[in-house]
């Protein structure tokens, strides 16, 4: 009796084009609403941490000390605030579904910087430092100089406002 109120279902389905989508022959399609989710590019990343501040669901961590930046997967909810306060612009919502890893549940992914870039870090900021020390040593040396010669330290450094008469 039951293959009898399935039968008309049956026949009209059988000559009506498929409901589904051809998805690993043809690439998907995602709709126009679709958000995504959320990638990084981590050598922008200055690891300020306004993307952990604003995370409604407090999915990203942000690690200043070791300069990684971890977002759990299961908690995000493709809200994208992060991506419109990010300074660098360096986090972006890539439409699509995230790839599957070799775990059976990958909830957390961490982007952590290489120690070649960590080390081109160091170098930039000692590089930085070199400079700051050199501008203070000129300016030392200008207001020794101007000392000398007795007038004041930010007499010399500065052009005379008015002219005398």
């Amino acid at each position: 009796m039951g293959i009898m109120k399935f039968a008309p279902t049956m026949l009209k389905q059988l000559f009506e084009k498929p409901v589904t989508k051809n998805y690993p022959a043809e690439p998907i399609n995602y709709p126009e609403g679709s958000r995504g989710h959320i990638d990084i590019d981590i050598q922008q990343c200055i690891s300020c941490g306004m993307c952990m501040r604003v995370c409604p669901p407090g999915a990203i961590t942000v690690d200043r000390k070791t300069r990684t930046w971890t977002i759990n997967r299961f908690d995000c909810v493709q809200c994208g605030y992060c991506t419109t306060v990010c300074p660098k612009k360096c986090l972006y919502l890539n439409p699509g579904y995230q790839t599957p890893g070799p775990e059976k549940y990958i909830y957390s992914q961490t982007h952590v910087l290489t120690e070649a870039e960590k080390q081109h870090e160091a170098e930039m900021e000692a590089k930085k430092q070199a400079a700051i020390k050199a501008a203070m040593a000129k300016k030392a040396a200008a207001a020794a100089a101007a000392k000398k010669d007795g007038a004041a330290p930010d007499a010399a450094a500065k052009p005379a406002d008015k002219p005398q008469a």
